[in-house]
């Protein structure tokens, strides 16, 4: 008896993981990219009332240059996830800096290739992104270290003087930096 207990109490268990497990989706904002669990309607949340100006400053890159970067992906989930729990998707005024690592994701494939061997992984994400309005700074002394030349970049990647200028502007214009 006891082991028919425990083995009800098992698939029991089981059944009711697997009724709870549930696949992340993605969009609505960043089609394709960003991908989202659903959470409880009463999680701590951003004021739908609000409009809010932010700054996701990356820095790191894959260890595998062909790779998709984790980080941007990171801004692609912050607008999906804000507009998949009622946040309208006009109060999210984002901005990325790409700098160091991250800088790779901002080259044009065939440029990517021709440093790396590999298609840029971060290609489709990155266009996906410019698509939704986000725009996306490259570090100046960053690309002029690795000798990136601005025909070598995507063309929804903006050149900025340092990836500190842009911090420091967007600052002054009320941007708030995601920081993790």
């Amino acid at each position: 008896m006891r082991s028919l207990t425990f083995r009800f109490v098992f698939l029991w268990l089981l059944c009711a993981t697997q009724a709870h497990a549930v696949e992340p989706r993605v969009g609505p904002v960043v089609e394709g990219f960003g991908p989202v669990f659903e959470v409880p309607a009463e999680s701590f949340n951003l004021d739908p009332d609000q409009h809010y100006k932010v700054v996701m400053d990356i820095g790191e890159g894959p260890e595998n240059p062909g790779e998709q970067n984790r980080g941007i992906e990171s801004a692609a989930r912050f607008l999906n996830l804000h507009a998949r729990h009622g946040i309208d998707p006009a109060n999210l005024q984002m901005v990325l800096v790409l700098h160091g690592a991250a800088a790779r994701a901002a080259l044009s494939d065939a440029a990517h290739r021709k440093r790396f061997d590999v298609p840029n992984g971060s290609l489709g994400l990155v266009e996906a992104l410019g698509k939704a309005g986000v725009p996306i700074y490259l570090c100046g002394q960053t690309a002029a270290y690795h000798g990136y030349a601005p025909e070598d970049l995507l063309p929804q990647i903006s050149l900025a003087v340092s990836a500190m200028t842009v911090h420091v502007r967007l600052q002054q214009e009320g941007y708030r930096a995601i920081l993790f």
